[in-house]
């Protein structure tokens, strides 16, 4: 191992990244870190101008980049990311599926029909766009699917048990799609952020905000920023004898 070698390990340059809630958040972040590593990243949002208004930022930024307006519920739309994807860039390699759903209501409140919305993008729309981009990471020599998940997939998780539960299957689907897609070269695994300085974050109370800085180790959120080097490791080659893992990411609040 050299220096130029171990550079390489974390260089995406020549691969096609998607990054679904690429517009925001940690999504964003993500995509800036790509693009800073020289991948071509497509961001996903359901929000046409935000997706416009991401794709120029990651241009200024010396990067290739798409915006594709994307609600992670519609089966259709996740057709349309991936051919855009192939039509513009010629491939995929690596999937981030970051979009989620963050609707909670008590146990014993639920709705069906928020129940089948948090699911819809939380679990459905994530497992069948891995399932709709399987020819083309098949096709990659260098194929990586990150699921972000959530540290509450391994917590007690009151009042946001439908959001937690949507995590941990992910967890769950992340280790079946490692067992069965490593025959065609596919890596997945996924991410679990603790509490991140997002949106979904501060539109809790303030003081289940204080709760959850609080609640881990380092006594603190997570800039989005701090997600990239756990996403890039996980997409790189660095990563390449990983899958079938969670790379949990909360400044100690799992283990407390």
């Amino acid at each position: 191992m050299d220096a130029e070698r171990l550079r390489s390990l974390f260089d995406l340059s020549g691969r096609v990244a998607v990054v679904t809630g690429g517009t925001r958040g940690i999504g964003r972040a993500i995509a800036e870190g790509f693009v800073a590593a020289g991948a071509s990243v497509v961001v996903a949002s359901r929000k046409p101008e935000a997706c416009a208004e991401t794709e120029t930022h990651l241009k200024a930024m010396g990067g290739s980049a798409l915006g594709v307006p994307t609600h992670l519920g519609d089966l259709d739309a996740l057709d349309t990311l991936v051919t855009r994807t192939v039509d513009t860039f010629g491939r995929l390699d690596i999937l981030i599926n970051n979009a989620a759903n963050p609707l909670a209501l008590p146990l014993g409140s639920f709705t069906p029909e928020a129940f089948a919305k948090s699911q819809d993008v939380n679990v459905r729309g994530p497992v069948f766009l891995v399932q709709r981009a399987l020819d083309q990471l098949t096709e990659s020599p260098c194929a990586s699917v990150v699921n972000v998940v959530s540290a509450g997939a391994f917590l007690f998780s009151p009042y946001v048990s439908m959001y937690a539960a949507a995590k941990a299957a992910m967890v769950a689907y992340t280790r079946s799609m490692a067992a069965e897609f490593a025959s065609r070269g596919i890596r997945v695994n996924a991410l679990a952020p603790g509490t991140v300085d997002t949106d979904m974050v501060r539109n809790n109370p303030p003081e289940f905000q204080t709760a959850m800085e609080q609640a881990s180790l380092q006594r603190r959120m997570a800039d989005p920023d701090e997600m990239v080097g756990p996403a890039l490791f996980l997409a790189s080659d660095a990563s390449s004898f990983v899958t079938g893992q969670v790379l949990i990411a909360d400044g100690g609040l799992v283990p407390r």
